[in-house]
Protein backbone atom coordinates (compact mmCIF):
# COMPACT_ATOMS: atom_id res chain seq x y z
CA UNK A 1 0.00 0.00 0.00
CA UNK A 2 1.25 3.30 -1.28
CA UNK A 3 1.96 5.78 1.94
CA UNK A 4 -0.43 8.83 1.94
CA UNK A 5 1.99 11.24 2.75
CA UNK A 6 4.45 10.08 -0.11
CA UNK A 7 2.13 11.34 -2.40
CA UNK A 8 0.78 14.48 -0.38
CA UNK A 9 4.68 15.62 -0.90
CA UNK A 10 4.66 15.15 -4.44
CA UNK A 11 7.10 17.68 -6.45
CA UNK A 12 5.05 19.50 -8.50
CA UNK A 13 7.75 21.81 -8.29
CA UNK A 14 10.57 19.95 -9.76
CA UNK A 15 7.65 18.72 -12.35
CA UNK A 16 7.23 22.14 -14.06
CA UNK A 17 11.51 22.49 -14.16
CA UNK A 18 11.30 19.51 -16.14
CA UNK A 19 8.76 20.09 -18.19
CA UNK A 20 10.03 23.77 -19.16
CA UNK A 21 13.02 22.56 -19.78
CA UNK A 22 11.90 19.41 -22.46
CA UNK A 23 9.17 22.12 -24.14
CA UNK A 24 12.43 24.52 -24.59
CA UNK A 25 14.43 21.45 -25.47
CA UNK A 26 11.54 20.71 -28.35
CA UNK A 27 11.57 24.29 -29.48
CA UNK A 28 15.43 24.12 -30.57
CA UNK A 29 15.06 20.58 -32.14
CA UNK A 30 11.93 21.47 -33.76
CA UNK A 31 13.89 24.36 -35.64
CA UNK A 32 17.52 22.36 -36.03
CA UNK A 33 16.19 19.77 -37.93
CA UNK A 34 13.09 21.89 -39.69
CA UNK A 35 14.72 24.81 -40.56
CA UNK A 36 17.70 23.68 -42.29
CA UNK A 37 17.36 21.85 -46.45
CA UNK A 38 18.38 18.36 -44.88
CA UNK A 39 14.79 16.59 -44.92
CA UNK A 40 16.55 13.40 -43.33
CA UNK A 41 16.59 15.31 -40.26
CA UNK A 42 13.37 15.66 -39.40
CA UNK A 43 12.43 12.24 -38.48
CA UNK A 44 14.53 12.94 -35.28
CA UNK A 45 11.32 15.47 -33.76
CA UNK A 46 9.58 12.70 -34.00
CA UNK A 47 11.55 10.45 -32.08
CA UNK A 48 12.40 12.57 -29.60
CA UNK A 49 8.84 12.64 -28.67
CA UNK A 50 9.18 9.26 -28.19
CA UNK A 51 11.83 9.04 -26.18
CA UNK A 52 10.32 12.05 -23.67
CA UNK A 53 7.36 9.92 -23.46
CA UNK A 54 9.46 6.90 -22.45
CA UNK A 55 11.40 8.95 -20.25
CA UNK A 56 8.58 10.55 -18.97
CA UNK A 57 7.79 6.92 -17.78
CA UNK A 58 10.61 5.79 -16.54
CA UNK A 59 10.63 8.89 -14.12
CA UNK A 60 7.31 8.34 -12.99
CA UNK A 61 8.15 4.65 -12.04
CA UNK A 62 11.65 5.22 -10.78
CA UNK A 63 10.05 8.05 -8.06
CA UNK A 64 7.05 5.25 -7.46
CA UNK A 65 9.69 2.96 -6.48
CA UNK A 66 11.55 5.35 -3.97
CA UNK A 67 15.54 5.61 -2.51
CA UNK A 68 14.95 2.74 -0.76
CA UNK A 69 13.94 0.09 -3.50
CA UNK A 70 17.16 1.30 -5.53
CA UNK A 71 19.47 1.11 -2.60
CA UNK A 72 18.85 -2.74 -2.65
CA UNK A 73 19.02 -2.78 -6.50
CA UNK A 74 21.65 -0.73 -7.06
CA UNK A 75 24.71 -4.00 -7.06
CA UNK A 76 22.36 -5.70 -10.22
CA UNK A 77 21.59 -2.18 -11.96
CA UNK A 78 25.14 -1.46 -12.00
CA UNK A 79 26.21 -5.18 -12.79
CA UNK A 80 23.26 -4.78 -15.86
CA UNK A 81 25.04 -1.46 -17.26
CA UNK A 82 28.49 -3.02 -16.96
CA UNK A 83 27.18 -5.52 -18.76
CA UNK A 84 25.47 -3.47 -21.56
CA UNK A 85 28.86 -1.57 -21.61
CA UNK A 86 31.17 -4.40 -22.69
CA UNK A 87 28.51 -6.07 -25.60
CA UNK A 88 28.55 -2.65 -27.02
CA UNK A 89 32.64 -2.86 -27.62
CA UNK A 90 31.47 -6.22 -29.40
CA UNK A 91 28.04 -5.90 -31.09
CA UNK A 92 27.80 -2.23 -31.12
CA UNK A 93 27.53 0.27 -34.36
CA UNK A 94 30.34 2.25 -35.22
CA UNK A 95 30.14 5.80 -36.01
CA UNK A 96 32.44 8.00 -36.98
CA UNK A 97 35.50 5.84 -35.54
CA UNK A 98 33.50 4.98 -32.14
CA UNK A 99 31.45 2.67 -30.78
CA UNK A 100 29.23 3.96 -28.70
CA UNK A 101 25.83 2.43 -29.47
CA UNK A 102 23.59 -0.78 -29.60
CA UNK A 103 21.24 -0.87 -32.04
CA UNK A 104 17.22 -1.87 -30.67
CA UNK A 105 15.00 -2.07 -33.85
CA UNK A 106 14.62 1.60 -35.29
CA UNK A 107 16.37 3.05 -31.70
CA UNK A 108 19.96 3.15 -30.97
CA UNK A 109 20.59 2.76 -26.75
CA UNK A 110 23.74 4.53 -25.38
CA UNK A 111 25.06 2.38 -22.67
CA UNK A 112 27.77 5.25 -21.19
CA UNK A 113 24.36 7.32 -20.73
CA UNK A 114 23.08 5.25 -18.48
CA UNK A 115 26.43 3.65 -16.58
CA UNK A 116 26.53 7.56 -14.93
CA UNK A 117 23.17 6.33 -13.18
CA UNK A 118 24.90 3.03 -12.30
CA UNK A 119 28.26 4.37 -10.67
CA UNK A 120 25.79 7.36 -8.59
CA UNK A 121 23.82 4.24 -7.46
CA UNK A 122 26.99 2.57 -6.20
CA UNK A 123 29.00 4.74 -4.82
CA UNK A 124 25.69 6.21 -2.73
CA UNK A 125 24.84 3.06 -1.36
CA UNK A 126 29.09 2.52 -0.37
CA UNK A 127 29.36 5.82 0.67
CA UNK A 128 25.93 5.44 2.97
CA UNK A 129 27.05 2.24 4.61
CA UNK A 130 30.85 3.69 5.11
CA UNK A 131 31.47 7.26 5.46
CA UNK A 132 32.40 8.70 8.43
CA UNK A 133 32.99 11.78 10.26
CA UNK A 134 37.03 12.11 10.33
CA UNK A 135 36.72 11.33 6.66
CA UNK A 136 37.59 8.71 4.01
CA UNK A 137 41.37 7.40 3.79
CA UNK A 138 43.36 5.87 0.93
CA UNK A 139 41.90 2.64 2.31
CA UNK A 140 38.29 3.23 2.58
CA UNK A 141 38.53 4.60 -1.26
CA UNK A 142 39.93 1.63 -2.95
CA UNK A 143 36.18 0.18 -3.16
CA UNK A 144 34.82 3.63 -4.37
CA UNK A 145 37.98 3.86 -7.13
CA UNK A 146 37.36 0.75 -8.74
CA UNK A 147 33.68 1.54 -9.21
CA UNK A 148 34.37 3.97 -11.22
CA UNK A 149 38.02 2.89 -12.61
CA UNK A 150 35.64 -0.05 -14.36
CA UNK A 151 33.03 2.11 -16.49
CA UNK A 152 36.02 4.75 -17.61
CA UNK A 153 38.01 2.35 -18.95
CA UNK A 154 35.11 0.12 -21.15
CA UNK A 155 33.73 4.04 -21.98
CA UNK A 156 37.73 4.95 -22.89
CA UNK A 157 37.73 1.80 -25.16
CA UNK A 158 34.80 3.06 -26.80
CA UNK A 159 36.58 5.57 -27.10
CA UNK A 160 34.60 8.15 -25.49
CA UNK A 161 36.96 10.26 -23.30
CA UNK A 162 34.41 13.11 -22.16
CA UNK A 163 31.72 10.23 -21.15
CA UNK A 164 34.76 9.12 -18.70
CA UNK A 165 35.68 12.31 -17.62
CA UNK A 166 32.10 13.14 -16.64
CA UNK A 167 31.58 9.80 -14.63
CA UNK A 168 34.92 10.60 -12.53
CA UNK A 169 34.15 14.26 -12.23
CA UNK A 170 30.40 13.04 -10.77
CA UNK A 171 32.53 10.56 -8.69
CA UNK A 172 35.01 13.63 -7.22
CA UNK A 173 31.62 15.57 -5.92
CA UNK A 174 29.93 12.63 -4.54
CA UNK A 175 33.27 12.22 -2.75
CA UNK A 176 33.94 15.41 -1.33
CA UNK A 177 30.46 15.69 -0.17
CA UNK A 178 31.25 12.77 2.08
CA UNK A 179 34.59 13.87 3.11
CA UNK A 180 37.74 13.30 2.88
CA UNK A 181 40.98 13.21 5.56
CA UNK A 182 42.77 16.18 4.52
CA UNK A 183 46.46 14.30 3.69
CA UNK A 184 44.43 12.41 1.37
CA UNK A 185 43.05 14.63 -0.48
CA UNK A 186 46.51 17.06 -1.07
CA UNK A 187 48.01 13.17 -2.45
CA UNK A 188 45.09 12.61 -4.58
CA UNK A 189 45.02 16.21 -5.95
CA UNK A 190 49.11 15.82 -6.79
CA UNK A 191 48.63 12.16 -8.30
CA UNK A 192 45.79 13.50 -10.64
CA UNK A 193 47.79 16.37 -12.17
CA UNK A 194 50.49 13.57 -12.80
CA UNK A 195 48.24 11.09 -14.07
CA UNK A 196 46.62 14.71 -16.34
CA UNK A 197 50.60 14.81 -17.91
CA UNK A 198 51.07 11.18 -18.37
CA UNK A 199 47.67 10.91 -20.31
CA UNK A 200 48.77 13.85 -22.52
CA UNK A 201 52.14 12.40 -23.09
CA UNK A 202 51.25 8.26 -23.75
CA UNK A 203 47.08 7.95 -23.57
CA UNK A 204 45.16 10.67 -25.53
CA UNK A 205 44.89 9.94 -29.32
CA UNK A 206 45.98 12.77 -31.55
CA UNK A 207 42.37 13.58 -32.45
CA UNK A 208 41.60 14.08 -28.49
CA UNK A 209 44.67 16.43 -28.48
CA UNK A 210 43.79 18.47 -31.41
CA UNK A 211 40.56 18.98 -29.68
CA UNK A 212 42.23 20.56 -26.94
CA UNK A 213 45.24 22.76 -29.03
CA UNK A 214 41.92 24.06 -31.31
CA UNK A 215 40.33 24.46 -27.58
CA UNK A 216 42.96 27.52 -26.93
CA UNK A 217 43.21 28.65 -30.34
CA UNK A 218 40.28 28.02 -32.80
CA UNK A 219 41.63 29.79 -36.08
CA UNK A 220 45.06 27.49 -36.05
CA UNK A 221 42.68 25.10 -37.96
CA UNK A 222 39.07 27.32 -39.00
CA UNK A 223 38.34 24.68 -41.54
CA UNK A 224 38.73 21.26 -39.83
CA UNK A 225 39.10 20.68 -35.47
CA UNK A 226 38.29 24.70 -35.58
CA UNK A 227 35.16 24.55 -37.40
CA UNK A 228 32.66 23.36 -35.05
CA UNK A 229 33.91 26.47 -31.98
CA UNK A 230 33.72 29.15 -35.10
CA UNK A 231 30.21 28.14 -36.50
CA UNK A 232 28.77 27.97 -33.26
CA UNK A 233 30.38 31.15 -31.85
CA UNK A 234 29.08 33.13 -34.65
CA UNK A 235 25.76 31.75 -34.46
CA UNK A 236 25.65 32.76 -30.78
CA UNK A 237 27.01 36.35 -31.50
CA UNK A 238 24.45 37.21 -34.68
CA UNK A 239 21.48 36.82 -32.31
CA UNK A 240 22.60 39.35 -30.50
CA UNK A 241 19.98 40.40 -27.35
CA UNK A 242 16.55 39.03 -28.50
CA UNK A 243 17.39 37.11 -31.68
CA UNK A 244 16.91 36.41 -35.44
CA UNK A 245 13.37 34.50 -34.51
CA UNK A 246 12.16 31.03 -34.27
CA UNK A 247 13.24 29.28 -37.52
CA UNK A 248 15.18 32.55 -38.73
CA UNK A 249 18.69 31.78 -37.51
CA UNK A 250 21.37 32.06 -40.91
CA UNK A 251 23.90 29.32 -39.28
CA UNK A 252 21.34 26.97 -38.84
CA UNK A 253 19.32 27.30 -41.96
CA UNK A 254 22.00 27.51 -44.09
CA UNK A 255 23.39 24.34 -42.22
CA UNK A 256 26.48 25.73 -41.59
CA UNK A 257 26.54 24.69 -37.88
CA UNK A 258 27.44 21.18 -37.06
CA UNK A 259 25.58 18.35 -34.84
CA UNK A 260 23.02 21.37 -34.58
CA UNK A 261 20.65 19.31 -33.11
CA UNK A 262 22.97 17.19 -30.84
CA UNK A 263 25.82 19.00 -28.80
CA UNK A 264 25.40 22.33 -30.35
CA UNK A 265 21.53 22.58 -30.35
CA UNK A 266 22.16 25.92 -27.38
CA UNK A 267 23.90 28.02 -30.42
CA UNK A 268 20.36 27.10 -32.46
CA UNK A 269 18.48 28.40 -29.29
CA UNK A 270 20.99 31.06 -29.32
CA UNK A 271 21.00 32.27 -32.28
CA UNK A 272 17.02 32.37 -32.84
CA UNK A 273 16.36 33.65 -29.40
CA UNK A 274 19.15 35.45 -28.35
CA UNK A 275 20.58 36.83 -24.95
CA UNK A 276 17.91 36.67 -23.31
CA UNK A 277 16.60 33.17 -24.28
CA UNK A 278 20.25 32.11 -23.42
CA UNK A 279 19.70 33.61 -19.99
CA UNK A 280 16.22 32.58 -19.32
CA UNK A 281 17.65 29.02 -20.25
CA UNK A 282 20.76 29.22 -17.85
CA UNK A 283 18.30 30.78 -15.29
CA UNK A 284 15.81 27.25 -15.38
CA UNK A 285 19.01 24.94 -15.23
CA UNK A 286 20.11 27.03 -12.34
CA UNK A 287 16.86 26.48 -10.74
CA UNK A 288 16.78 22.81 -11.33
CA UNK A 289 20.40 22.58 -9.30
CA UNK A 290 18.90 24.48 -6.49
CA UNK A 291 15.90 22.73 -6.01
CA UNK A 292 17.65 19.46 -6.69
CA UNK A 293 20.45 20.42 -3.87
CA UNK A 294 17.17 21.54 -1.73
CA UNK A 295 16.50 18.00 -1.47
CA UNK A 296 19.34 16.46 -0.88
CA UNK A 297 19.29 18.74 2.07
CA UNK A 298 15.86 17.96 3.52
CA UNK A 299 16.31 14.37 2.88
CA UNK A 300 16.57 12.13 6.08
CA UNK A 301 17.99 9.12 4.17
CA UNK A 302 21.53 8.98 3.77
CA UNK A 303 21.19 7.16 0.52
CA UNK A 304 18.83 9.60 -0.74
CA UNK A 305 20.80 12.13 -0.03
CA UNK A 306 23.70 11.34 -1.39
CA UNK A 307 21.73 10.13 -4.25
CA UNK A 308 20.56 13.70 -4.79
CA UNK A 309 24.10 15.15 -4.50
CA UNK A 310 25.05 12.80 -7.10
CA UNK A 311 22.45 13.62 -10.03
CA UNK A 312 22.87 17.61 -9.30
CA UNK A 313 26.44 17.09 -9.84
CA UNK A 314 25.61 15.08 -13.12
CA UNK A 315 22.93 17.74 -14.67
CA UNK A 316 25.53 20.42 -13.21
CA UNK A 317 28.91 19.01 -15.35
CA UNK A 318 26.88 18.30 -18.40
CA UNK A 319 25.10 21.55 -18.22
CA UNK A 320 28.59 23.54 -17.71
CA UNK A 321 30.67 21.43 -20.12
CA UNK A 322 27.90 21.80 -23.25
CA UNK A 323 27.61 25.57 -22.63
CA UNK A 324 31.19 26.07 -22.32
CA UNK A 325 31.67 23.74 -25.17
CA UNK A 326 29.47 25.76 -27.43
CA UNK A 327 30.68 29.18 -26.40
CA UNK A 328 34.37 28.27 -26.91
CA UNK A 329 35.23 27.90 -23.33
CA UNK A 330 35.93 24.54 -23.31
CA UNK A 331 37.06 21.56 -25.71
CA UNK A 332 34.63 20.30 -27.55
CA UNK A 333 33.71 17.12 -26.27
CA UNK A 334 30.42 14.74 -26.71
CA UNK A 335 28.19 15.87 -23.72
CA UNK A 336 24.44 16.64 -24.73
CA UNK A 337 22.73 19.23 -22.57
CA UNK A 338 20.19 17.26 -20.74
CA UNK A 339 16.91 17.37 -21.57
CA UNK A 340 17.78 20.10 -24.60
CA UNK A 341 20.05 18.45 -26.94
CA UNK A 342 18.23 15.38 -29.22
CA UNK A 343 19.05 11.78 -27.96
CA UNK A 344 16.69 8.99 -26.75
CA UNK A 345 19.55 7.60 -24.18
CA UNK A 346 20.33 11.48 -22.69
CA UNK A 347 16.48 12.06 -22.21
CA UNK A 348 15.94 8.67 -20.81
CA UNK A 349 18.86 8.98 -18.21
CA UNK A 350 18.05 12.82 -17.57
CA UNK A 351 14.42 11.98 -16.83
CA UNK A 352 15.42 8.87 -14.66
CA UNK A 353 17.55 11.21 -12.35
CA UNK A 354 14.86 13.50 -12.31
CA UNK A 355 13.15 10.62 -11.24
CA UNK A 356 15.51 9.66 -8.34
CA UNK A 357 15.48 13.18 -7.47
CA UNK A 358 11.47 12.74 -6.83
CA UNK A 359 11.64 9.67 -4.90
CA UNK A 360 14.34 10.82 -2.38
CA UNK A 361 11.83 14.54 -2.18
CA UNK A 362 8.42 12.35 -1.98
CA UNK A 363 9.99 10.61 0.81
CA UNK A 364 12.39 13.55 2.62
CA UNK A 365 10.50 12.30 5.64
CA UNK A 366 11.39 8.77 5.87
CA UNK A 367 15.49 7.81 7.08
Amino acid sequence: MIDRRVVEHFDWGLLLITLILAGLGLVALYSAVYAGNDPSLRPLFVKQLIWLGAGMGVMIATFCLGPKEFERWTPGIYTGCMILLVAVLFVGRMVGGSRRWLVLGPFTLQPSELAKIGVILMLARFYARNATTRGLGFRELIKPAAIVLLPFVLIYLQPDLGTGLLIVMIAGIMTLFVKIERRTLTMLVCAGLGLAVAAWLFFLKAYQKQRVLTFLNPDRDPLGAGYHIIQSKIAIGSGMLTGKGFLKGTQNTLSFLPERHTDFILSVLAEEWGFLGTVFLAFMYCTLFVWSLNIAHKSKNTFGTITAVGVTAMLFWEVFINMGMVMGLMPVVGVPLPLVSYGGSSVVTSLMSIGLLMGVSMRRFKK
